[in-house]
């Protein structure tokens, strides 16, 4: 890749975007109020706001490969808080997307050094619906089906944490699981009732 290539699209986008709105930068540097917090994958073939349609300054974006929400992470803990307590965002979305490369790999048996202790998580995931994958034989509809399960076990990851909890209490805030499928460009809504997954086992994350 030519690296001036990049600076001169740079220089071609301002100007169309000056074109339309002369005040579009001035505007841009005032300050952002996004409404959603998007939480996805780090994989160079999906760009969110393309995807959703938005313009910056509509979303606040965190990313990283396969789209986790590990306790351990403060890189994610501190754009959660960020956004949640100080942006103030509607909607929290974690999305995953088929054809993940980090899910595939935790799939496998291989060492894959740094990485091992990131895509354990994803292998917590098959644990924990190991009884239900197990069923499925065609391995592609079982990889799938993992993306899947890992975007709804982030959503409840998310919904553990404190900022959230007591952002619940206060005002309106959602939490949404949503798949983008890289064949077709589709957006799917998993529709993944919470209230149905945690009702057993909410009182031991609750936080006064």
């Amino acid at each position: 890749m030519d690296l001036k290539k990049i600076f001169e699209n740079n220089q071609s986008w301002i100007q169309r975007k000056l074109q339309h709105d002369p005040a579009y930068f001035e505007k841009l540097s005032e300050g952002q109020q996004p409404g959603i917090l998007y939480i996805g994958c780090s994989d160079s073939r999906v760009s969110a706001e393309e995807l959703m349609g938005l313009a910056p300054g509509e979303v606040f974006v965190h990313r990283n490969i396969a789209n986790m929400v590990p306790n351990t992470d403060l890189n994610v803990m501190s754009v959660i808080n960020y956004a949640v307590r100080y942006l103030k965002v509607q909607h929290v979305v974690v999305c995953g997307h088929y054809y993940c490369g980090g899910v595939k790999a935790a799939m496998q048996q291989a060492d894959l050094g740094l990485l091992n202790p990131w895509l354990r998580n994803i292998r917590d995931v098959y644990r924990l619906h190991h009884e239900e994958l197990n069923t499925i034989e065609d391995e592609e509809k079982k990889y799938k089906r993992l993306v899947e399960l890992n975007v709804q076990e982030q959503c409840v990851n998310v919904i553990k944490t404190a900022v959230i909890q007591k952002a619940f209490k206060e005002r309106s805030v959602k939490v949404h699981g949503w798949v983008f499928d890289i064949r077709t460009g589709k957006l799917i809504d998993l529709e993944i009732d919470f209230d149905k997954i945690l009702h057993q086992i909410m009182e031991i994350y609750r936080i006064s």
